[in-house]
């Protein structure tokens, strides 16, 4: 994957670590030349020492060829025009801190990923959202335990499955429970007979966290 990250400080730093730890293509963008130098001389990486608000910079970071793009500078406006120009550029997928409340809208209408700050602000939280858009939240419990939500897409593998059903087809790993089910605005408590349909939004708990084998069951790509 080819993923370019904007912003070096404690939250770019940690979704740094994490994507060049999973031996993807990493180009950074950091504007203070401090940190710039830091990451350059730690991470086996692409180091851009420029404001990323800028059409040539993302440019020259390779944003037309990039699986994703993650913004995590704590200025708005300047998060706002990394992704505006990802978007522009096809980037699939767009990823972004928000630091104000107020321009969560702004955000959602170019079809970005958020994560508010400063409560829901991390980057694993951030990087997750790069590995699995399709997962809407998440929340790490112990080790790699992880409870998290997706919508099932219609004609997914287990759309139209009971539990029973999905779990004699050995759709999920062990140690994989689905504990809530939000359908039409209803909540509903799943039993070994309920049947997965098409938009349900799931509540999943994981033991070894969210894998490509659990997201794969739920989504048709």
């Amino acid at each position: 994957m080819y993923v370019i990250i904007v912003g070096a400080g404690r939250t770019g730093r940690t979704v740094i670590d994490l994507a060049t730890q999973d031996d993807h293509e990493v180009v950074v963008i950091e504007r203070d030349t401090d940190l710039a130098e830091e990451v350059s001389a730690s991470y086996d990486c692409m180091v851009i020492n420029e404001d990323a608000a800028s059409k040539e910079i993302l440019l020259e970071a390779g944003v037309e060829v990039a699986d994703a793009l993650i913004s995590t500078t704590p200025i708005d406006s300047v998060n706002l025009m990394v992704t505006m120009f990802g978007k522009q550029y096809g980037v699939e997928t767009l990823v972004s801190s928000i630091n104000d409340p107020a321009h969560i809208e702004l955000f959602e209408d170019l079809g970005v990923n958020i994560v508010e700050s400063p409560h829901q602000l991390n980057g694993q939280y951030l990087y997750r959202a790069v590995q699995h858009p399709e997962i809407q939240d998440f929340m790490p419990i112990a080790g790699e335990a992880e409870i998290f939500e997706a919508t099932v897409d219609e004609d997914a593998p287990i759309d139209g499955l009971s539990l029973i059903d999905a779990d004699d087809e050995n759709l999920l790993p062990e140690e994989t429970i689905i504990v809530a089910i939000v359908r039409d605005g209803e909540l509903l408590i799943p039993r070994g007979e309920t049947e997965i349909q098409a938009a349900d939004i799931v509540t999943i708990f994981a033991r070894n966290g969210a894998t490509n084998r659990i997201t794969d069951a739920f989504t048709t790509s």
